[in-house]
């Protein structure tokens, strides 16, 4: 489920653009990618130990959906944060920006 971490959680306009997540927002996504990492290490022993290809498989459809949660996370942060930020101060080619990022997503 989606937190409201996510309050905090963007971008700057300016030309160097950053996040300024907060530390426990930051906090969740590290705990979460470090779990994702040991996960993908798991996968790559699974096949040096030639275990079942539907064993892998599973542990693959977990990984992505583990990182698709990093994703919605990291996205509604931006939202709520970057775009509203951006639109607000009339830069609505954020707007643009966005679906670029939701197609990738969604691929």
């Amino acid at each position: 489920m989606v937190t409201n971490e996510t309050d905090d959680a963007c971008c700057s306009a300016d030309s160097e653009r950053k996040s300024h997540h907060s530390d426990k927002m930051k906090g969740n996504l590290i705990s979460r990618l470090n779990r994702i990492e040991g996960q993908i290490r798991g996968v790559k022993g699974m096949i040096e130990r030639d275990t079942y290809c539907d064993d892998v498989l599973n542990q693959i459809a977990a990984i992505q959906s583990a990182l698709n949660s990093v994703g919605k996370l990291l996205l509604e942060g931006h939202m709520k944060s970057c775009v509203v930020e951006r639109i607000q101060a009339g830069e609505s080619e954020v707007i643009d920006e966005l679906l670029i990022t939701v197609n990738k997503l969604m691929k």
